[in-house]
């Protein structure tokens, strides 16, 4: 059984400027413009967290088209600050991973971002489980962008996660990653990475 790992940070933002302020605020370093995705009607900016890992902010653009199904990371419902709101784990096999996954991480669905292509399971309503705290699963086909972007000392200390039915989480992602630096706790839904960078460790929630 091959479990997945960690594969990039996901920051929702009302707009893409205004995500793109608050983590250049809260890092003080530059974010990497990203690109368009036409199937999900969204824009995003990336940010190295190391060779295998980035953050990525994301918005709906106001100039792509409307989709006719539910935007990823359930942005169609997306109010207030930019803040964390999801992580995601890169899988050899997606539909393996989703054999072992809990119910309602979604299906299979092809993307593509210029040069990068990958499949991704996508809930029909676009809410992963866990009230969000459920890992999106990801798998590249060829490049990816982690080690395409300027690495600017930052990595990824921890990942904590809270939610009410933490021992039920706990299990669902057994299967799926085996990482020392994912905690899950019992709690309010919320998840909180602890970034370190050159100016001392940063919390993002």
């Amino acid at each position: 059984m091959a479990l997945g790992i960690i594969d990039h940070l996901v920051v929702s933002s009302a707009t893409l400027s205004e995500g793109v302020a608050f983590i250049e605020d809260l890092l003080g370093v530059p974010m990497t413009e990203g690109g368009d995705h036409p199937l999900m009607g969204t824009h995003n900016a990336l940010l190295s967290l190391g060779p295998e890992i980035y953050l990525e902010v994301i918005a709906v653009n106001p100039d792509a088209p409307n989709p006719d199904h539910a935007r990823w990371y359930d942005l169609d419902y997306f109010t207030g600050p930019a803040r964390l709101t999801n992580w995601v784990l890169r899988v050899p096999d997606l539909i393996d991973a989703l054999h072992r996954a809990p119910d309602g991480m979604g299906d299979r669905v092809a993307l593509e971002r210029g040069v990068y292509a990958w499949d991704m399971a996508i809930p029909q309503d676009g809410r992963l489980p866990f009230s969000g705290c459920a890992p999106g699963l990801l798998s590249w086909k060829g490049k990816q962008p982690a080690p395409n972007l300027p690495d600017l000392g930052l990595r990824l200390a921890a990942i904590e996660i809270t939610h009410p039915e933490a021992e039920a989480l706990s299990v669902a992602l057994a299967p799926l990653v085996a990482d020392d630096r994912i905690s899950v706790h019992a709690g309010t839904a919320q998840l909180i990475a602890w970034l370190d960078t050159p100016k001392g460790l940063v919390e993002l929630s």
